[in-house]
């Protein structure tokens, strides 16, 4: 359970939706976007209002690394969480070497996401 906020990106409305509700249930108060680019400017016009950034790696346009990367060097302290379900471009090796606290495989249950947000919000307390 957390009271943080969170921006959850994913270019499939259904993964947004679904994520959002699953972690609202979690406490959480959660900012969806559908869009890559509407997100990053979402986050450059209020970047200390999240606390933690979770988003898919395979969207059009900006993928999810190239959006973390434009985020941190907006806000370099930024917790990321990275997620895929398939990519031969990145692993969580090469996610951490580039800033991002933690890469996730899809598909992970609700308490993995769950135990892993804990973890990656804790690390900054």
């Amino acid at each position: 359970m957390g009271a943080e906020r969170i921006l959850l990106v994913d270019d499939e409305e259904v993964q947004c939706q679904s994520g959002q509700h699953l972690l609202e249930r979690l406490g959480y108060t959660v900012v969806t976007a559908s869009n890559s680019l509407e997100a990053l400017d979402l986050f450059r016009t209020q970047p200390n209002a999240f606390n933690l950034v979770i988003t898919d790696q395979n969207m059009p346009r900006l993928t999810g690394i190239e959006l973390a990367e434009k985020m941190l060097h907006i806000r370099s302290d930024i917790p990321i969480i990275l997620c895929t379900g398939f990519s031969e471009v990145i692993d969580g090796k090469e996610a951490k070497a580039r800033g991002i606290q933690e890469f996730m495989m899809k598909p992970f249950s609700a308490r993995q996401l769950a135990e892993t947000i804990r973890r990656v919000l804790g690390e900054r307390d």
